[in-house]
């Protein structure tokens, strides 16, 4: 059933009891510094997309969490539909379910569809923009174009049962302060805290028949008077919780517990930053424990260098290696980064596969 409401929880939960344990990555592929490179047409390459769902589906992952951008959809809408439709069809091919991800507030506030962005050298993630951006945030008469952008897609693909879910807006309050923090918009979370339920309602104006979220990724959730504003829209609009957390196991698993007293399906989407004690080691367990979908950030490592660590902003890796990879679980041509992850993941998706085939059967 399309939806026009946010779904009840009974219904969240019925809808994620028939899911398998979802794990994945949060994926850009190796070829791509940002949303842009990975699909506009010059530089789009599914033959690689499709290598790389082959290394995932290898681990038995079943998710992957994949960004559009709305200048995109603005710049050729058709060209930018056919792209995902084949996207969809590799993953399809290799049993994997992805996540579709609208706006996102991390990364460059001033994003170019025409300006090509190479990577600063030895810097995690410095060529990754934002959608909207913060010019068209600033600007009413951009605000339709916006909204419209979210709801003709999702429209676009609202039956289409190869998308599990829509992250409507990728950690919404993110000032960037390690990045971008002093060329934000300082009313920027102002305004992100008007648009965000107005981009739930359009969104589900498309009537999507899949689950809508957007991912909490700091702060205190420990009870609703702690929420923030935007916090607050988040939960109250969600059908699903969704969150990040890149810290030791025990804040990981304290997280879920706070947010299972909302009584909705937990996801984690987004972890892995391994010198902070988040290791695919460390947290899939408790995942698994509470059946929280796990996806990590990174799959492959390529332009995007995010197996560069967050300090290398102030202090970029031109000269050194860092001590340990912070995120990614592959090299660029398919190379495990360290081979008893690759068998850990394995064998954690493996018993899950074996537990949920034993439950049917009851």
């Amino acid at each position: 059933m399309a939806q026009t409401t946010q779904w009840s929880p009974e219904k969240a939960n019925d809808w994620y009891a028939r899911q398998p344990w979802l794990v994945g990555s949060d994926y850009i592929p190796a070829y791509a510094v940002n949303q842009f490179e990975m699909w506009l047409g010059a530089s789009f390459d599914s033959d690689r997309v499709a290598l790389e769902f082959t290394w995932a589906e290898n681990l038995g992952m079943n998710t992957m969490r994949i960004f559009l951008h709305d200048q995109l959809w603005q710049q050729d809408q058709g060209g930018f539909r056919r792209r995902i439709d084949r996207v969809l069809s590799q993953a399809k091919k290799h049993n994997i379910r992805p996540i579709l991800v609208l706006f996102d507030s991390y990364g460059d506030p001033f994003p170019d569809i025409n300006k090509p962005r190479i990577g600063r050298p030895g810097i995690r993630n410095s060529g990754w923009v934002q959608s909207p951006g913060d010019r068209a945030l600033a600007d009413p008469k951009q605000e339709t174009r916006i909204l419209e952008y979210a709801e003709n897609l999702v429209l676009a693909f609202a039956d289409d049962d190869r998308i599990l879910a829509w992250d409507v807006w990728n950690q919404p309050d993110n000032m960037n302060d390690e990045s971008y923090g002093r060329v934000e918009l300082p009313k920027k979370i102002e305004l992100v805290t008007a648009l965000l339920p107005k981009v739930f309602r359009y969104v589900r104006a498309g009537r999507p028949t899949q689950p809508l979220t957007s991912s909490l990724w700091h702060g205190d959730w420990s009870s609703p008077d702690k929420l923030s504003p935007i916090e607050k829209i988040q939960i109250e609009l969600s059908d699903f919780i969704s969150f990040q957390n890149y810290d030791k196991p025990e804040e990981f698993e304290k997280r879920i517990q706070w947010l299972q007293a909302f009584h909705r399906p937990v996801m984690c989407t987004g972890f892995l930053a391994r010198s902070s004690g988040s290791t695919l080691q460390a947290i899939l367990p408790i995942a698994r424990k509470y059946n929280v979908a796990a996806i990590n950030w990174g799959l492959v490592a390529g332009k995007t260098q995010t197996w560069l660590p967050n300090d290398s902003w102030e202090r970029p890796y031109t000269d050194r290696n860092p001590s340990i990879w912070a995120s990614e679980i592959f090299t660029s041509n398919g190379k495990p980064y360290r081979q008893e992850e690759v068998d850990y993941i394995r064998s954690m998706t493996a018993q899950a596969e074996t537990s949920k085939a034993k439950q049917k059967k009851h």
